[in-house]
């Protein structure tokens, strides 16, 4: 199992207040229980050319039910003639990004917008407000032990370009290190990896998403 992908799967949990993951040969099944477009997710443990087709289509070939995600550490186009017609695929193909987290101060907020930063349940939020009060930016963090993992990051339409979503990422850098975190770990969006990379992070593997739309909803 790649060690960035046990630290994404302990952290997430954590973030979005899952259920605890279960291990499989192969990788872990989560019960994330958050609708019916998101009951479960299967996240494979390997990366890039170690995500094989036959683990691919046993984890795949088992799943019935509808609300089922299958997470694979590698690019759609090699994930996708896999899964077959069942399964709705993301085009756009997410990143798995790591970085050094280090206690450097994260700087101010533009004039006029607001920082707030706390910590609940094991998860470190911070939010920018918008001089109005409205919401400009956030994002959270959860530091589990040695490794942290992020999560949510968001800037509002009206607000982007303001360097916002930086002083998010580097609050709660700054946030996790002072825990004890040393990496940081994101499933990046293909919007957030440029965000990432300008911060200094880099891209371990692809991601690829996919949804069970099958038989369920035949």
């Amino acid at each position: 199992m790649n060690r960035f992908v046990r630290a994404w799967v302990d952290g997430w949990v954590v973030s979005r207040g899952a259920a605890p993951p279960v291990a499989r040969p192969w990788g872990w099944t989560i019960d994330v229980g958050t609708g019916t477009r998101h009951a479960t997710r299967h996240v494979l443990g390997a990366t890039n050319d170690a995500v094989t087709e036959s683990t691919v289509r046993t984890v795949a070939g088992a799943v019935t039910g509808a609300g089922v995600w299958l997470k694979a550490f590698a690019d759609p186009s090699v994930v996708g003639p896999w899964l077959g017609p069942d399964w709705w695929i993301d085009p756009e193909p997410g990143s798995l990004m790591t970085a050094p987290l280090t206690a450097d101060p994260p700087g101010s907020a533009p004039a006029g917008y607001r920082t707030r930063t706390w910590s609940r349940g094991g998860v470190i939020r911070t939010m920018i407000a918008a001089p109005d009060g409205s919401l400009a930016a956030r994002g959270q963090i959860a530091p589990t032990g040695a490794t942290a993992v992020v999560d949510q990051i968001e800037t509002s339409p009206h607000h982007r370009r303001r360097g916002l979503g930086a002083l998010v990422m580097r609050t709660l850098q700054h946030a996790a290190a002072g825990q004890g975190a040393r990496t940081g770990v994101l499933g990046a969006t293909p919007q957030g990896r440029a965000l990432y990379e300008s911060l200094g992070w880099r891209v371990e593997s692809s991601l690829t998403s996919a949804e069970f739309t099958g038989d369920a909803r035949a």
